[in-house]
């Protein structure tokens, strides 16, 4: 019987899930057999279920409705879908993106009931995401008794930032205790370092930022493949303008709206994580696709807030690198919103970056001219295949 791995990505809107053999070396990123996506969950937009094949051939394609458009009901009719295939598959390991680790959890581990509770702890923390992970954890072991789960994080990237990097300005206690940048979209930063170590091995250990551009969004300074700063910090709201979340923000204003507009901790958290960013500066949608086509001057403005955001972090990494080398766009904004890109990258020209305008609308993987000071490129970010990669090394060493 074929020995296979279940990877789980339970996104704010979508989940994906991908099959894989159980073997392989642990080092390169492995191909998926299939993989699936539920996406447009607890949006306005149409809910749908995908599953290609490893060739891209469409195997199943449905919309979801009812119970279905949510994380849980999504989630069921891909297992769903996965029971009746049979074809003799035995699922060794499921592996899950798992977004927030806290301090304690700096590389995948087995889930068990204690991992589970901690993990659950760090829901506020992460209130679009942590719980869809862990939604996606708990269904796995039902639909997969006795099977091992592992937990893949997504702050854990991060953890290699020096302490400068690290710390708030606030009292040392508070960063003992927890308070302090972790940084996110980790399992990404990885799949983009090692496609970009087999694609340009002479740039890969150099100065790179990445950004990571869609309904949540960061950027990531690197040096030598490792992260050197990040845009979001202690939770996945900070830094860019997102779908739904604002973004940078000034602590005041949360205290301005609890005292005098009298909004509640919980009213403020749906504020900031599910009304805001392009959704609220626009009144339109959150999706980017929408706003683009848009003749709403409202989403015009959104998308130049958004543009900003990207140059002047851009900026930001650039200095904490003390310099740059390459430029990489990854993420569902990152990968087709050509235009967007090209907008990007012109006013990035003054750091070196001198785009093609050509490649970049033909979605070639690099976007800059050959004399490009520093070059920019856009690659496909394989989450699962990382996911699948630490869950194949838990299971050899036996973590």
């Amino acid at each position: 019987m074929t020995e296979s791995l279940l990877t789980l990505n339970a996104g704010s809107s979508s989940i994906k899930v991908a099959l894989f053999a159980a073997g392989g070396d642990g080092d390169a990123l492995p191909a998926a057999r299939w993989s699936g996506q539920a996406d447009g969950l607890g949006t306005g937009l149409k809910a749908r279920l995908r599953v290609r094949d490893a060739a891209g051939r469409t195997l199943h394609d449905a919309a979801l409705d009812g119970d279905r458009r949510s994380h849980q009901g999504a989630l069921a009719a891909l297992l769903e879908w996965h029971a009746q295939q049979g074809g003799g598959d035995r699922i060794a390991a499921v592996g899950h993106r798992i977004v927030h680790g806290g301090v304690n959890f700096v590389a995948p581990v087995r889930i068990d009931d204690a991992v589970l509770a901690e993990l659950a702890a760090l829901e506020p923390l992460a209130p679009l995401h942590q719980p869809h992970n862990l939604a996606g954890v708990r269904a796995a072991m039902k639909a997969f008794d006795g099977v091992p789960q592992v937990a893949c994080f997504d702050t854990a990237f991060h953890s290699t930032q020096t302490e400068v990097n690290r710390r708030f300005a606030l009292p040392r206690a508070l960063h003992d205790a927890g308070v302090r940048r972790y940084g996110f979209h980790g399992l990404s930063y990885e799949s983009i370092v090692a496609q970009f170590t087999r694609l340009a091995p002479g740039l890969a250990g150099k100065r790179v930022i990445v950004a990571h551009l869609g309904n949540g969004a960061s950027m990531c300074a690197m040096a030598q493949g490792r992260s050197v700063a990040t845009t979001m910090s202690f939770s996945p709201l900070d830094g860019l303008t997102m779908g739904t979340r604002c973004g940078h923000l000034d602590a005041a204003v949360v205290l301005y709206l609890m005292r005098s507009h009298g909004m509640s901790a919980e009213q403020v958290e749906t504020l900031l994580f599910r009304e805001s960013g392009l959704l609220g500066l626009s009144g339109v949608s959150s999706d980017m696709r929408e706003l683009e086509a848009s003749a709403a001057p409202e989403a015009a403005e959104a998308i130049a807030h958004f543009i900003e955001q990207v140059v002047q972090n851009m900026g930001s990494l650039a200095a904490a690198l003390r310099g740059v080398d390459a430029v990489i766009f990854t993420g569902g904004i990152g990968e087709n919103a050509s235009a967007l890109r090209e907008r990007i990258l012109e006013e990035c020209d003054w750091l070196g970056v001198h785009v093609d305008a050509a490649a970049n609308g033909a979605g070639h993987a690099r976007l800059t001219t050959p004399e490009s000071p520093v070059s920019a490129w856009m690659l496909r970010t394989d989450e699962e295949a990382v996911i699948a990669r630490h869950t194949a090394q838990v299971l050899r060493t036996g973590g």
